[in-house]
């Protein structure tokens, strides 16, 4: 260090004199000498050329051997001097314009994780950016869930492994057909880089036969999920939900024993269907799934998955709940729930006539979850000891009447149409043709129908000439209808039990609330099956062998498994989004690899996942789960042109 001057006029004193900075030397990246002023010490005019210099020379050692205590600095008894040393060098402690570490360590620790390098900025490129938030949130939930350790137990090699958590984070993420998944998975997606498979293997024939390996390990998969998902939330399974629906194929599935003609919950009468039935808890989570034929009815699917239905209830002797819908809920089905062991809670399929109000009983009020009232009652009936639950809503009831008001409207239009063609030239006027008619309207509107009397006049034989292509045939004679009329039943009030539906289980007498409590635990399997759909895209189906058919079924249940063990963790911390709007969130978090060359003519590549942002940090913290699955990958690759970004063929990373 040293004294530089500059000349100008003194405020103070009015004198032009000398102005002091202390000034140090250094070579920059270019090797070119550069300074830069360390302090400015002002007007040093009491002080001649022989103590500057001393003070300078006392600085620098000063400066220079901080973190030497026994090095002794230049001697001198000139009490100006040393003030003046002892004043400058506070100063730049305290300015902070020099480094006062006393332990070298401490210094060479502060330079840890810096890797300073000189770079052209012009050469600076992004390359090969992948959608990484939603496969690495996907990948932490298979790890919560131990799938990878349980394959592993069952003999599969890490190969395989592998490519089953690359297919189900793909199917939770971008669900399509193997074809589209593999173009995904190539392309766009860094769930490779996040499962550790080689990208290049990646084929729509290993997806196939990895979901039909899967398939083969289901009943035992499916075990190890359940089990796992109770010791993790802590869920004691004493309620289980059964339902079943449908989904459609495209083509014929022709020789297909699956395969077959019913009826579809999306109105596709024109297709096959297949059957997937469900027991869920009210967590949402499967306890038991099954493929059956499509044209199986509702009523006749219970029995064997109540014989493979397991009943988890911990330490509790309690029974376990089957609760149920009306269309399952024959008498011979509960009658088998009730011989296996279980108890059931269902709505009851005919609606109560003659049944008797419980001594005691009251009317509570409870509002639903678009906090409407409902009225229950607890009632009796003279049928059977099960416990009845009346159930009253008013919301409900304004529906049905709007709903049976159109369907009556619609129905004596019907029938108003029928009436006219009698009167018309060319009109359906024969009694057997009208019938059909009258029946086609009936079978049409069948909820409304049994409301109405209709009488039909005939007259008899009614002679009719017919021509057979022009030539005369001999005449017949038919009953012709002359009018129609109908007409209300006498006495009968079509809006009577509008709103009004009951409850049936065999449980024993339990506050209304609480069978209230229990029977809308069933909307839990319907929000399944509404993920499974459109979240999971699991119809239409296009494959065409059955054994496809059900690998592909079970690889989105697999799926629903990531999807439900998510959501059912962010629900607690208040968080209700939608499957589809949590992967949007999450693909905005990318992994990116920038390339750049330095002053050594040396290409650095550098692959980092981006930061996430504020909706993304909020639900990594409510998970619990790691921000990225790496920070940063580094490699130099010895190249002088940059001009041609592919200069690197491809580079895969791996996870740790």
């Amino acid at each position: 260090m040293y004294f530089k001057i500059s000349m100008r006029t003194n405020p103070e004193t009015g004198r032009y004199s000398g102005y002091y900075r202390l000034v140090e030397s250094y070579r920059n990246y270019c090797d070119r000498v550069c300074h830069r002023t360390i302090l400015n010490a002002g007007y040093l005019d009491e002080l001649n050329t022989d103590q500057l210099n001393l003070i300078q020379k006392i600085l620098t050692a000063k400066v220079n051997n901080h973190d030497k205590p026994l090095f002794e600095l230049p001697y001198t008894s000139d009490t100006t001097v040393i003030h003046y040393v002892d004043e400058f060098y506070n100063r730049m402690v305290s300015e902070k314009r020099i480094d006062v570490l006393v332990d070298n360590q401490k210094k060479k620790t502060n330079q840890i994780g810096k890797d300073l390098q000189i770079i052209d900025i012009n050469s600076i490129r992004n390359k090969d950016v992948r959608e990484i938030g939603a496969e690495w949130l996907s990948y932490q939930v298979m790890k919560q869930l131990q799938i990878a350790p349980f394959l592993e137990r069952l003999g599969w090699n890490e190969d395989d492994i592998k490519l089953a958590q690359s297919h189900i984070i793909s199917r939770a993420v971008y669900p399509a057909s193997e074809l589209e998944t593999t173009r995904w998975i190539k392309e766009n997606s860094s769930v490779c880089e996040v499962t550790g498979y080689n990208i290049e293997k990646i084929t729509k024939d290993r997806l196939y036969n990895i979901s039909k390996k899967l398939y083969a390990e289901k009943e035992t998969l499916e075990q190890h999920l359940s089990v796992r998902t109770n010791e993790l939330f802590d869920i004691e399974d004493k309620i289980m939900l059964y339902d079943l629906t449908n989904t459609y194929f495209e083509g014929r599935k022709e020789g297909s024993k699956l395969a077959k003609y019913g009826r579809s919950k999306e109105k596709r009468s024109d297709a096959k269907l297949v059957v997937l039935a469900l027991v869920v808890n009210p967590e949402g989570f499967i306890k038991y799934s099954s493929i059956l034929e499509g044209n199986m009815a509702d009523s006749k699917t219970l029995e064997g998955m109540i014989d493979k239905l397991r009943i988890k209830t911990s330490s509790s002797a309690k029974k376990a709940l089957v609760v149920i819908d009306a269309g399952i809920a024959t008498d011979a089905n509960l009658k088998m729930i009730k011989e296996k062991g279980f108890d059931y809670l269902c709505v009851s399929r005919s609606s109560l006539k003659n049944y008797n109000i419980e001594a005691g009983a009251t009317t509570v009020t409870v509002t639903d979850n678009k906090k409407q009232k409902i009225d229950l009652r607890s009632v009796k009936s003279d049928r059977n000891t099960d416990y009845y639950l009346k159930v009253e809503s008013h919301t409900k009831e304004l529906k049905e009447r709007s709903m049976n008001e159109q369907f009556q409207s619609r129905f004596e239009a019907g029938l108003q149409k029928i009436a006219d063609s009698l009167t018309k030239k060319g009109g359906v006027k024969q009694e057997d043709k009208v019938y059909e008619r009258i029946g086609r309207i009936k079978q049409k509107y069948p909820s409304i129908q049994r409301y109405f009397d209709i009488k039909i006049e005939v007259k008899d034989d009614v002679e009719i000439k017919r021509k057979k292509k022009s030539v005369e045939v001999a005449n017949e004679k038919k009953k012709i209808a002359t009018s129609i009329k109908w007409a209300i039943k006498e006495g009968i009030d079509i809006n009577a039990r509008s709103g009004v539906y009951f409850l049936r289980t065999s449980l024993e007498a339990n506050s209304e609330n609480t069978i209230w409590l229990f029977y809308n635990t069933i909307r839990e399997i319907e929000a399944t099956f509404r993920v499974l759909k459109s979240d999971l895209d699991l119809r239409p189906i296009y494959h065409q062998k059955d054994e496809s058919t059900m690998a592909h079924l079970h690889l989105g249940l697999l799926a629903y498994w990531l999807v439900n063990t998510v959501r059912h963790q962010l629900k607690k911390q208040g968080i209700h989004s939608c499957w589809r709007e949590l992967v949007r969130t999450m693909n905005t978090q990318k992994a990116v690899t920038t390339l750049a060359q330095n002053n050594n003519d040396e290409v650095i590549m550098i692959r980092r996942c981006s930061e996430p942002n504020q909706q993304v940090r909020k639900l990594y913290d409510a998970l619990k789960y790691k921000y990225a699955p790496f920070v940063k990958r580094k490699s130099v690759v010895h190249k002088s042109e940059l001009n041609d970004c592919q200069f690197i063929d491809k580079q895969l990373f791996f996870s740790d």
